[in-house]
């Protein structure tokens, strides 16, 4: 239906006021679509508002658009950094282990609004949080407010990092 609402909207080209469409219906253009009426950025900012479960999870279709986004925002190597993580939004959700744990802590709390993990995924989260390297700090020095902050996160925890949560 997006795909279809995409090809109505667009029909005499680019509207200039792409951004109060619902987010959702940007999953469907390209970048360069979107440059007439602004930086590839604002794009993959409104990109990463969006419901990103409208495309299947492995779909060349999202892959691309998280590789887009890195090539947008020129990250170069895996480090993203708390204000690419921020333009990213929920497509952290689909970086891979490496840039998770290249990142530290910098996606964690974007991460744990992620509906699922990879298994990659689930060991560079629990690399990043058994290290204490994070603005969390290391497990034993957690509190509730913390684990609220994390709380997406938890199904991902295992034993020996459950062990270290104060009561």
């Amino acid at each position: 239906q997006l795909s279809c609402l995409v090809k109505m909207v667009t029909l005499h080209g680019i509207p200039k006021d792409l951004d109060s469409y619902p987010k959702d219906l940007l999953l469907f253009l390209s970048p360069s679509d979107y440059a007439a009426t602004g930086s590839c950025r604002q794009y993959f900012a409104n990109i990463g508002k969006a419901n990103l479960d409208v495309l299947q999870r492995e779909s060349s279709q999202r892959k691309q658009l998280l590789l887009e986004a890195l090539a947008c925002l020129k990250i170069p190597g895996t480090q993203v950094n708390e204000e690419n993580a921020e333009i990213l939004g929920r497509l952290v959700c689909d970086l891979g282990g490496e840039y998770i744990k290249s990142s530290g802590g910098n996606l964690l709390k974007r991460l744990s609004q992620c509906e699922s993990f990879l298994p990659d995924q689930e060991e560079a989260i629990r690399s990043v949080i058994s290290s204490g390297n994070t603005t969390f700090g290391p497990p034993v020095e957690w509190s509730a407010f913390t684990l609220n902050e994390l709380s997406g996160l938890i199904p991902v925890f295992n034993h020996s990092i459950l062990q270290k949560i104060p009561k």
